[in-house]
């Protein structure tokens, strides 16, 4: 079992609340984690038919079967069951009664949680392994490997498996079992396209109109089709900050793949030493540093708000993280090994038009061996601290140091 960083905030939980749902992608170890939390529960997965049938025909007779706690699997197949949980919990409040976890149709899932269990539910999203979990101490060749055989934890911990085969499976499987059942697509390959077309612009703002085009498919087909891989959690979208003074500021989301192991795989790419010679190299190392960063954030169970910055006349910020009303820690992602304070013209930018108070912490996620600070150039930005340059690993510690 690989440690996870939603454990000790799942553990709380369960002493606070009767029910908390697990939800994630296929595939990232609910599941497992779900199990190790609580090894003597009454385990029951809907993905067996006569199970789910059950649920769905007799949800108040299914679940007075439960011995508590209970771990329910696969709840998506029998959504309506929330309904008969919030009964159940009504009329017994002790915390930790039922962990039920989700496979990737969130759709009728969370709505469900939001008007049966609304204060009674703690929810909890769990993204593929982070390097922390992977790795105590990850130098840059970890790094590396990580990146590229992704963060799935069976090609951890079954190493002898091939990773393109495993990868060519799981998107078959997220093909047929999630995308036709959510959207009823007859043929698959146009979203197998989409999926595809979409990998290539994950770091990149989003233009429906664009991604339609190359698709072959219409506008509001491909909006509907980037909400099933959101709600999915193949991919998130990272919303631009602004204020409504502010008219300059592009409004279009960005793209990003939650794993950027699947996303190097979707991309076409089939050996790692490719990747740093290949236009799409900083796209990758971007979607790998903010994916990255937001998993550590999704651990604490409330994650404060992440954004990017940019103007109409191109000064960007990579990665804010809101601690506080328009204060923020700013995070530029760069491929070098070593960065030049050109790296802080975006932050210098940002604290222009937010001021000094804006800017909590300022970071550098560079591929640099051994992390160093930017110290006068910050201080001649006005910066309230030497500005880190690290690698993932130096970039997690320094954003927790942050947030204390």
């Amino acid at each position: 079992m690989i440690a996870r960083l939603q454990a000790d905030p799942l553990r709380a939980a369960l002493a606070q609340f009767p029910v908390v749902v697990l939800t994630g992608a296929r595939q990232v170890g609910k599941t497992t984690l779900a199990r190790w939390l609580l090894p003597e529960a009454d385990y029951v997965s809907l993905d067996d038919p006569a199970r789910a049938e059950q649920a769905r025909l007799t949800p108040s007779q299914f679940l007075r079967e439960r011995a508590t706690p209970a771990i329910i699997d696969e709840v998506h197949y029998a959504p309506d069951l929330f309904r008969h949980l919030k009964i159940a919990v009504d009329e017994n409040r002790t915390p930790g009664r039922f962990l039920v976890t989700t496979g990737s149709q969130t759709f009728g899932l969370m709505a469900g949680v939001s008007e049966s269990l609304a204060g009674r539910a703690a929810v909890f999203t769990l993204p593929p392994l982070s390097i922390a979990e992977v790795s105590a101490a990850p130098s840059l060749v970890d790094t590396d490997a990580f990146l590229w055989r992704s963060g799935y934890p069976e090609l951890w911990h079954r190493p002898e498996l091939d990773r393109d085969l495993w990868m060519g499976s799981y998107v078959a499987t997220y093909l047929e079992r999630d995308v036709r059942q959510v959207l009823q697509v007859g043929d698959l390959r146009d979203f197998d396209r989409f999926l595809r077309a979409a990998a290539l612009r994950s770091a990149r703002l989003l233009s429906y109109a664009d991604l339609a085009r190359d698709v072959g498919i219409a506008p509001n087909t491909a909006k509907r089709w980037t909400s099933v891989l959101e709600a999915s959690q193949q991919v998130f979208l990272l919303e631009p900050y602004h204020r409504h003074r502010t008219k300059r500021l592009i409004k279009s989301p960005k793209l990003y793949f939650s794993d950027a192991g699947l996303l190097c795989f979707l991309m076409g790419f089939r050996e790692a030493a490719d990747l740093p010679r290949h236009a799409l190299w900083g796209a990758v190392w971007e979607t790998f540093v903010i994916a990255e960063v937001r998993k550590r954030l999704l651990a604490a169970g409330h994650p404060p708000p992440l954004w990017f910055w940019r103007t109409a006349h191109g000064a960007e910020v990579d990665l804010l993280v809101e601690t506080a009303p328009e204060t923020f820690i700013a995070i530029e992602c760069k491929t070098a090994e070593r960065v030049t304070p050109a790296a802080l013209a975006g932050v210098n930018r940002l604290r222009e038009e937010y001021g000094q108070r804006a800017i909590r912490a300022a970071l550098v996620a560079c591929r640099t061996v051994r992390p160093y600070p930017l110290g006068e150039e910050a201080t001649r930005a006005g910066i309230p601290r030497a500005v880190p340059v690290a690698g993932p690993s130096g970039l997690l510690e320094a954003v927790e140091l942050a947030l204390t």
